[in-house]
């Protein structure tokens, strides 16, 4: 049975499927928003089939958990983007 697992110090505590550091919301993306078929994804990332679907189920299961990984990760983004159009000054 495939588990989805939390782990602090993994992918930043966000769900992801046991043995792996492949994050659900990273499934869902690829399978979803990029149109790719499950049995597409799990090959590239090396997943059982199996594994492509709970990580799926899992997302549908737990919206509010999900909107709010969705949201810092995109926060993240926005602030590595952010420091890397404005690095720091060079020290004199």
């Amino acid at each position: 049975m495939v588990e989805i697992v939390r782990t602090e110090g993994c992918l930043g505590g966000n769900p992801r499927i046991e043995g792996t550091r492949v994050g659900v919301l990273h499934v869902y993306e690829l399978v979803v928003e990029g149109n790719n078929p499950p049995a597409d994804v799990a090959d590239q990332l090396e997943l059982s089939l199996a594994e492509v679907y709970s990580a799926l189920a899992y997302y549908h299961e737990h919206p509010d958990e999900m909107r709010s990984v969705r949201r810092d990760e995109e926060r993240s983004k926005a602030a590595l983007a952010e420091r890397s159009l404005s690095p720091p000054e060079p020290a004199k």
